[in-house]
């Protein structure tokens, strides 16, 4: 299949189930667990589509590089819901804006990501060193993985820098970033979140994108799994949102999944671990953590 053609298709089917997922919402709507999960799925089914595509295309390495990119992006995108929670509470974002501003951070995560994808590939290409660097920071950000529930959105750097040159309305604008005050532009609380949603997602993929390095430099793999985790994120917070205080032992199987893959890096020159291992290595560990925190939960009632 030629190269061209292939992410053209691939742009275009993503640009189109975007346009039906913000379309087919209306602007005051909230979001119901039932159309979340429709929609998650919709997602999920357009990514494992997209391994049987690469399968036939570029065979089954290929495939199972992409699952196990998948599963490692999907897993540790999970954990920004759980930031997300936090920012749109501590601001009291109404419900029915929250949509909007996953919408557009999503959008800005997806080119953040892909500009950060084309300069690392590279990079890694030409100085393969680099994977010792990347391997080291990858288990110790497993080591001082934290639960997200401890960072403290008003004490953002990010947040005072911009409240100190951008004015900033009191109360929300009917859902817009932007309104005119006597011919001065002020930002609303709602730019303000959405700024606090962009850094956190750069803070994530600073964890995720070499961890997705360590599994392969295929362009292609590291790319479109990012961007299948990433696209089906907004509808996973709202299917997710009323229950992610379940799943409170779920940051330690992140930790553990980001030291196996810091690991996997620095051994690479001397033992590849197949990618056959290393995915059914991550789903267990994600597994067993998500079964910890099912099971211990009734004990807290």
């Amino acid at each position: 299949m030629n190269q061209t053609l292939f992410w053209a298709l691939f742009i275009l089917v993503v640009l189109v189930l975007l346009a039906l997922d913000l379309g087919l919402q209306k602007r005051k709507e909230t979001i119901s667990v039932r159309k979340a999960l429709a929609w998650s799925s919709i997602w999920i089914a357009f990514a494992l589509a997209f391994g049987v595509v690469l399968y036939f295309w570029q065979g089954r390495t290929a495939s199972l590089e992409f699952a196990t990119a998948y599963v490692i992006e999907l897993s540790l995108s999970v954990d920004n819901l759980f930031i997300f929670l936090l920012i749109f509470r501590y601001f009291q974002v109404p419900s029915s804006d929250q949509h909007k501003v996953l919408f557009w951070g999503i959008l800005g995560a997806v080119i953040m990501r892909g500009i950060f994808i084309v300069a690392g590939v590279p990079l890694l290409r030409r100085f393969d060193w680099l994977m010792y660097g990347f391997g080291a920071f990858l288990i110790y950000s497993g080591i001082r993985f934290d639960a997200g529930s401890e960072i403290e959105p008003e004490k953002s750097s990010v947040l005072k820098v911009f409240q100190r040159f951008v004015p900033v309305t009191k109360d929300y604008e009917g859902g817009k970033f932007l309104v005119r005050r006597d011919s001065r532009l002020y930002a609303t609380p709602l730019l303000v979140v959405l700024l606090l949603i962009e850094t956190t997602d750069l803070l994530f993929a600073t964890d995720s994108i070499p961890a997705v390095l360590a599994i392969s430099l295929n362009f292609t793999v590291i790319f479109a799994s990012n961007i299948c985790a990433i696209l089906g994120l907004r509808s996973m917070y709202f299917a997710l949102a009323g229950m992610m205080e379940v799943f409170e032992y779920l940051h330690y199987g992140l930790a553990g999944v980001l030291i196996f893959i810091g690991i996997k890096m620095m051994i690479g020159h001397y033992y590849q671990i197949p990618t056959r291992v290393a995915l059914p290595v991550v789903g267990t560990i994600l597994l067993i953590s998500v079964l910890a925190s099912v099971l211990r939960k009734p004990q807290k009632l």
